[in-house]
């Protein structure tokens, strides 16, 4: 059991590296869609959190990662 447990996470290591930055993209991804979805007026709003707000996780991840 523990090596098919070993290999589930060996699996999921290879496209989740970091949980901080798959879940902070996924909340950034969610919150444009959210505001896309009920302010359809704010499409270039919704598409400046998704860029920013991506380019912002991704920064956020570098520098935490440095201090490691």
């Amino acid at each position: 059991m523990s090596t098919l447990a070993a290999l589930y996470r060996g699996l999921i290591g290879l496209f989740v590296d970091d949980g901080f930055l798959a879940v902070a993209i996924l909340a950034v991804v969610a919150m444009a869609g959210v505001v896309a979805a009920l302010i359809p007026w704010f499409a270039l709003q919704a598409g400046g959190i998704l860029l920013f707000g991506c380019l912002g996780v991704l920064v956020s991840s570098v520098l935490r990662a440095a201090r490691r």
